[in-house]
């Protein structure tokens, strides 16, 4: 039988690590490098060492982190939906994109520099790909 955690009961920086170490599992399934993941996550090259390598316990994350990481489960939530095939799954943001706001770009090169705005954007098309509104 699966145990199923209630993030309730759950300590925050409890929370937060299991949030982190799933957004960096996202990221690597992306085919992101350690630079991308630092700067999608906005970590430290030690923060993210540390929450991928060690035995830590816990993390501590800010809101901006949070919110960052929400988009990352929420397209990657998306991306399932759209397709059953894990290729496309994983592939779909390393991907050339002939969409108007993508122009042929894939949508990792528009997140992969970590500016926020552009994490929003890329997250509002893929969510329109699932039926989302976009707006």
């Amino acid at each position: 039988m699966t145990k199923h955690l209630n993030p309730a009961s759950l300590a925050r920086g409890d929370r937060d690590l299991i949030a982190i170490r799933a957004a960096m599992n996202i990221l690597d399934k992306w085919g992101c490098n350690n630079e991308q993941q630092q700067n999608i996550l906005q970590l430290s090259r030690a923060a993210l060492y540390k929450y991928r390598h060690s035995d830590t316990q816990s993390a501590s994350l800010s809101h901006d982190q949070l919110t960052r990481i929400s988009y990352l489960l929420n397209m990657h939530s998306a991306l399932r939906i759209v397709f059953s095939n894990p290729e496309n799954v994983y592939g779909f943001m390393a991907m050339a994109n002939h969409n108007a706001y993508f122009n042929g770009a894939t949508p990792l090169s528009f997140i992969e520099g970590g500016e926020f705005g552009n994490l929003h954007e890329v997250a509002k098309r893929v969510d329109v790909l699932r039926g989302g509104l976009a707006g």
